[in-house]
């Protein structure tokens, strides 16, 4: 619930296309894509279906995931109004400082997510249930239900983020395969050690929200341990893969272990807090662009 002692003011005379982009964390819906594109490109390729002739899917499925990604972080703003309030890196949004009002916002989470599930719903079925549930998990299990109750919080965010691959592949072959699941695994379990990374950063900031986050409430030592678990959830992910060939094998594993030593590298004596955690955050950000742009590229290869 709103806390009724923050005071929103709002002007709407000064929203712009800035602030509505902000609102919707246009960043993350454009990060997101890129694991989503994939999952469908890796669909075509693996069922031999015809690249051009799966554009009108693609396209659909591309642009109903913006709208219920950018829906569902402009609800996640509504909701999260009186806790952004509270914290420094967060108080400057549209929805804190008032450029939209909250009942603009609320409209406009809920067109965006509409007209998106209209979309992935016309594809087949499973992509407009899987996308449902990808919005759910994100708004009620995570905005409403853990984010502010549960230490797990980000474990059980990281169920709605890992589906993005999924929509993309159901959009052209609704028969979920194993290496669509890999997909989905390496996701959710890249995200607790990229978000833990971030939450070590922010600590302070979570603890004056009162924001059970793992490294706020548990401390830095249990963080870097969970960070490490989450890391090595991803070793064997490539050897279920082996449709893509051993090359991406390979490489795939070379960039697990790379991740795995810095992650390692957190347990030195003396090893500086928040050095460490920027190293393992911006690795997360490299991890994910290298992966699955590397699944696109040896895919291509194949076929030349």
């Amino acid at each position: 619930m709103l806390n009724e002692n923050v005071i929103i003011p709002i002007d709407e005379s000064r929203l712009t296309a800035k602030d509505i982009k902000a609102v919707i964390k246009l960043g993350l819906v454009q990060g997101n894509l890129i694991p989503t594109f994939v999952g469908g490109w890796l669909a075509i390729i693996l069922t031999g279906q015809s690249f051009l002739g799966s554009m009108p899917e693609l396209i659909a499925m591309l642009l109903g995931s913006v709208l219920i990604m950018g829906g569902s972080c402009a609800l996640n703003n509504f909701y999260d109004q009186d806790i952004d309030a509270l914290m420094p890196s967060k108080m400057n949004r549209p929805s804190v400082t008032g450029k939209i009002s909250t009942k603009q916002l609320l409209m406009l989470s809920l067109i965006l997510i509409v007209i998106g599930q209209a979309l992935l719903f016309s594809i087949n079925m499973t992509t407009g249930i899987i996308g449902f549930l990808g919005v759910f998990g994100y708004v009620i299990l995570y905005s409403v239900w853990s984010k502010r109750h549960l230490v797990s919080n980000t474990i059980i965010g990281s169920f709605p983020g890992a589906v993005p691959p999924l929509i993309g592949w159901a959009s052209i072959n609704p028969d979920l395969s194993t290496t669509a699941w890999m997909l989905f695994i390496i996701m959710f379990a890249w995200q607790p050690a990229h978000f833990y990374a971030l939450a070590i950063k922010r600590k302070d900031e979570y603890g004056l929200a009162h924001i059970p986050m793992l490294p706020t409430v548990k401390g830095f030592e249990r963080t870097r341990l969970g960070m490490l678990l989450w890391v090595m959830v991803l070793l064997p992910t490539p050897f279920f893969m082996a449709e893509l060939g051993s090359v991406f094998m390979i490489l795939a594993t070379l960039l697990n272990i790379g991740w795995l030593l810095l992650a390692l590298s957190g347990f030195r004596t003396g090893v500086k807090e928040a050095k460490w955690a920027m190293q393992m955050f911006i690795y997360s950000l490299n991890y994910l662009m290298i992966f699955f742009v590397m699944i696109v590229v040896v895919t291509l290869i194949q076929m030349i």
